[in-house]
């Protein structure tokens, strides 16, 4: 199992709220493939694995602290529930290609275990 990616999650009421930032003052693209009604995603040109979610909010209702994309959910997924950690959203296949589940790390914070499904 490898991470790719984490990616810090930051919530406002418009996903769009901070695009001039991010684009012109930062220098991120935006990753038209994360760009929907409830997320924005910004990347690196030259790393685009340097990146940060600006969310409305997830249709899970909830709000993860940050989203740590890998190569195999299910085996991290096995790993967190025989550690004994709080699963607070439950493996699922999401409609807009990705599976994932949120668990709550020692800090207290939810985070968004996910893969893509190529």
């Amino acid at each position: 199992m490898a991470v790719a990616r984490i990616i810090p999650n930051r919530y406002t009421g418009d996903p769009q709220t901070g695009k001039d930032f991010f684009n012109q003052v930062l220098g991120l693209e935006t990753a038209m493939a994360m760009a929907m009604d409830f997320i924005s995603l910004y990347r690196s040109a030259t790393q685009p694995m340097a990146q940060i979610s600006i969310i409305s909010d997830d249709p899970s209702g909830l709000r993860p602290a940050y989203s740590v994309g890998v190569d195999d959910v299910d085996a991290v997924h096995a790993r967190a529930i025989e550690a004994g950690h709080e699963i607070v959203y439950a493996l699922r296949d999401e409609p807009w290609g990705v599976r994932r589940f949120f668990v709550r790390d020692p800090l207290g914070d939810i985070a968004n275990v996910v893969q893509n499904k190529d």
